[in-house]
């Protein structure tokens, strides 16, 4: 059960959680693997580990000789792309007002690249609203390893101080789960994974089908 008034920190997942950015992404990366001739995404996806960010899977898809000139040429053609195709979901930014209002802490959690997340935040949110946005491969190690949240809260909260009451995790998919669990925080899923692989839910997890289910929720706790 929620405890509106004991949490203290919400970290959010961006991809597909506060930022609808798949049709940026797949639309991209589909150019590029056409230019080197490769299938198209809904073939390649099949390569990925899930357990790495869309930037770590370059090797997986290009090879290991093409992987960094091909994220770089995906990289600049996405910051072309993505301010006709971003968008968010509905109550978004509804429930981060919310967590503003109550005092809480409210940090951007994910493994995507600073450059592109930096370019692309401001397209939908006041930077302002967020107390902390740690990106990938900031922290040790990226989601869905414990280190990335205890990073995240560095300064504020010792990892051996993280209780599930304490410190929420929301985000789509397995990975931010898998984070949130190992990190002895609360797992909050928000629809299906952008890739829809996803393990069973386990007890531990809270889910709800949308952003604004999660919010209506929010709303009655603080009645």
């Amino acid at each position: 059960m929620l405890n509106l008034q004991e949490v203290e920190y919400i970290l959010f997942d961006w991809d597909n959680t506060l930022a609808e950015s798949r049709t940026c992404l797949v639309a991209t990366v589909n150019e590029i693997l056409k230019k080197y001739n490769l299938p198209d995404w809904e073939h390649q996806k099949a390569k990925r580990n899930p357990n790495l960010s869309f930037r770590d899977n370059f090797p997986n898809v290009f090879g290991k000789e093409l992987a960094k000139q091909a994220y770089q040429e995906y990289a600049t053609l996405y910051k072309k792309n993505v301010g006709q195709m971003l968008t968010s979901f509905p109550k978004v930014k509804e429930t981060l007002v919310l967590f503003k209002k109550l005092g809480k802490k409210i940090v951007v959690l994910t493994n995507k690249d600073r450059q592109l997340l930096d370019f692309e935040l401001p397209l939908l949110f006041d930077k302002s609203i967020f107390d902390r946005i740690i990106a990938g491969h900031e922290a040790p190690k990226d989601k869905p390893y414990p280190e990335q949240a205890w990073f995240a809260l560095k300064g504020w909260l010792e990892p051996e101080a993280f209780t599930p009451k304490k410190v929420w995790v929301v985000g789509d998919s397995d990975m931010d789960s898998d984070c949130a669990l190992s990190a002895h925080a609360q797992a909050i899923r928000i629809g299906n994974a952008i890739w829809g692989n996803d393990k069973p839910l386990s007890s531990q997890i809270v889910h709800f089908d949308s952003f604004a289910e999660f919010y209506k929720t929010l709303q009655n706790l603080s009645n």
